[in-house]
């Protein structure tokens, strides 16, 4: 299996195998080598600074802007008239940019940030849909050294306000409104909400996308098509020649507190570790039509369907639209249609269409793919035969990567477009070289082959997370306080005999929500904040199509009643607070949680119980048993 010769495969397996081996014993030398792929205006005077550990640096003094590497070098090169991005509207229509559009329209709209007053350093939101013009904001903003945040068009207003107020945004990019199942979401009107609670915001930029009207306020609202007026296309910023660590963008990720972490990446590691994962994982070349389904506001969408694929000069791929709009066959239609070569999706979005049944996708020639792609959760063994088999007709290896926000790119990942190595279904393979992985006990001892542990990363890598925004201690203890000296994910996961990594899903108090981290905290103080209510407690339970959603258990305050009518209040109103993804599964009405003599709820025998567990482990440190009964009556009247 595979898409190269098995000889040029072993050759090429040998040499990765080689890779690994260097990367580990001398880090420093592998990535002087390996960093030099991309265009630097300074070399750097030390490869890796550990000298404030865990603060760890990459490529010290080294100048680089992400933006002339994504787009300038290309536009040198015969690659000037190649397509960069092909996108597809939920209604059909199709916008394609070759590299010198991209470039033109890039140095536009960094003239236009100029314009409004955004310097280096300075941070632009961006809360858009997924058109064109997001990955244009981002790397304008790259170009002029303004650290981008990029909200999910999916949150709301709150969960909006409280990014923009912890990045501290100068200025607000935005849209109308966009397209989803054939409705339109009134994007304005919802950052208009936010508004009212962020104070760093000066400016607001509304891309006219859906065609509605909007609340305009004046000198603060301002439309980009108006705004770049005057702008010619022969525009030319000089890109910033920023420093290797100059944080290229924040990004909000959920912890397990109410308060979203805002996880910074550099500007010369991340890039250096974007570029390489994306080519020893899936081996691209110039002919491939890469799609990466994500939405760019998640880390995903960053990595691989804006600088992963720009920097290697590929032509990427965006939808705007559902999956499944207007049919169930949206998906397969795309590929066909644009011929589609490499396809990075997540499990979820694989079992939602299997329930569908493979008629769907038959109805397609898929002749065109060679690599598939999986991302977000650990991929079940039945959805990676259905995507092996159905999607890729059993001749399509498939990349099944872990990795998260704050690795800031692939982790442990095959590489099955260039080395011979079994895959086994379900399991992410084997560390890429630099990652030096292992699987560790409670006492931070390596654990035996079948056994569940802890996942580790050993030592830095230069994609690595340079912090959380405006938190150090946060970052410390968040990744660096369970196991001396080793990067903590979050994850349980176990080795095989083989060495190969299985990821057994979330160690702390974070829920995958259909790929989506979700922190249990802010849910509960979204539950809390409601007027009804006095206490809550959230778990995961599996899902075979989410992978987990969301359990509510709810104390109410006296004086309410639990009711249907109260649950859909609830339910919603965790939704306005945090976002549509955050909507609970169920609500379950208790009048005591279990918890501890200290007062901390036992989340772990909530979640046992909402598994039908048989075990619910020690309980001895429980301070009512009867709490444990109340959960298990009302579970079974739910």
């Amino acid at each position: 299996m595979g898409v190269l010769p098995v000889e040029e495969r072993r050759v090429l397996t040998a040499k990765l195998d080689e890779m690994r081996r260097k990367a580990l014993e001398d880090p420093e030398s592998f990535w002087d080598e390996h960093a030099r792929a991309l265009e630097w205006y300074k070399i750097w005077d030390k490869v890796l600074d550990d000298g404030e550990k865990p603060f760890y640096r990459w490529f010290v003094g080294g100048r680089i802007n992400a933006s002339y590497n994504a787009l300038d070098r290309h536009v040198k090169t015969w690659r000037k008239n190649k397509v960069a991005l092909i996108w597809e509207g939920e209604d059909g229509s199709v916008k394609k940019y070759s590299y010198r559009d991209l470039y033109v329209e890039v140095n536009r709209v960094a003239a236009l940030l100029k314009n409004f007053g955004v310097k280096k350093g300075d941070r632009v939101a961006l809360y858009l849909p997924m058109i064109p013009e997001l990955p244009i904001f981002m790397l304008a903003a790259a170009r002029i050294g303004a650290p981008f945040t990029v909200i999910f068009s999916g949150f709301s207003s709150d969960s909006l306000a409280k990014r923009l107020n912890d990045s501290g945004a100068k200025l607000l990019v935005t849209a109308d409104g966009f397209w989803r199942r054939g409705r339109v979401v009134r994007l304005k009107d919802i950052a208009d909400k936010s508004l009212e609670q962020a104070l760093s915001v000066e400016s607001v930029l509304v891309v006219r996308h859906a065609g509605v009207d909007v609340a305009m306020q004046e000198g603060r609202d301002y439309w980009y098509h108006e705004a770049l007026e005057g702008i010619g296309r022969n525009t030319y910023v000089e890109p910033e020649r920023l420093d290797s660590n100059h944080p290229l963008f924040i990004l909000y990720t959920s912890g397990t507190t109410g308060t979203p972490k805002g996880i910074y990446h550099s500007t010369g590691g991340y890039l250096v570790w974007v570029y390489w994962t994306l080519k020893w994982a899936f081996n691209p070349n110039d002919e491939d039509i890469w799609w990466c389904t994500a939405d760019i506001g998640w880390i995903t969408g960053h990595s691989y369907v804006v600088f992963g694929p720009l920097l290697h000069g590929l032509t990427t791929l965006m939808y705007e639209g559902a999956p499944d709009y207007p049919a169930p066959d949206r998906w397969w239609s795309i590929i066909e249609r644009h011929g589609v070569t490499v396809f990075y999706t997540s499990p979820t979005a694989i079992r939602m269409f299997m329930r569908y049944g493979s008629h769907w996708v038959e109805k397609h020639d898929l002749s065109s793919l060679r690599i598939l792609g999986s991302v977000g959760e650990p991929i079940n063994p039945e959805a990676w035969e259905w995507y092996f088999k159905v999607v890729g007709k059993g001749r399509c290896p498939i990349i099944d990567t872990w990795w998260q926000t704050e690795t800031g790119g692939f982790m442990i990942s095959p590489a099955a477009g260039i080395e011979l190595v079994p895959l086994k279904p379900g399991s992410a393979t084997l560390p890429l070289p630099g990652v030096d992985a292992d699987v560790v006990d409670d006492n931070g001892n390596p654990a035996k082959p079948g056994v569940q542990g802890y996942l580790v990363i050993k030592r830095p890598w230069p994609g690595m997370l340079l912090g959380v925004w405006g938190d150090p201690e946060r970052y410390v203890k968040t990744y660096w306080g369970r196991f001396d000296g080793y990067y903590f994910p979050g994850d349980y996961a176990m080795k095989d005999e083989d060495g190969y990594f299985w990821i057994l899903g979330r160690a702390d108090e974070v829920l995958k929500v259909a790929a989506h981290r979700i922190g249990t905290m802010e849910l509960e103080s979204a539950l809390v904040e409601h007027p009804a209510v006095s206490e809550a407690a959230v778990v995961g339970k599996p899902d075979p199509v989410k992978g987990e959603v969301p359990v509510a258990f709810v104390v109410l305050k006296e004086g309410f009643s639990p009711s249907v009518k109260l649950e859909e209040e609830l339910s919603n109103h965790v939704a306005e607070v945090i976002g549509p993804i955050a909507r609970p599964a169920a609500i379950i009405f208790v009048k005591k949680l279990p918890k501890t003599r200290s007062g901390k709820i036992m989340r772990r025998v909530l979640k046992a119980l909402v598994r039908g567990e048989a075990s619910l482990g020690d309980l001895s440190t429980i301070e009512d048993p009867s709490a444990v009964d109340e959960v298990k009556a009302a579970l079974r009247i739910a």
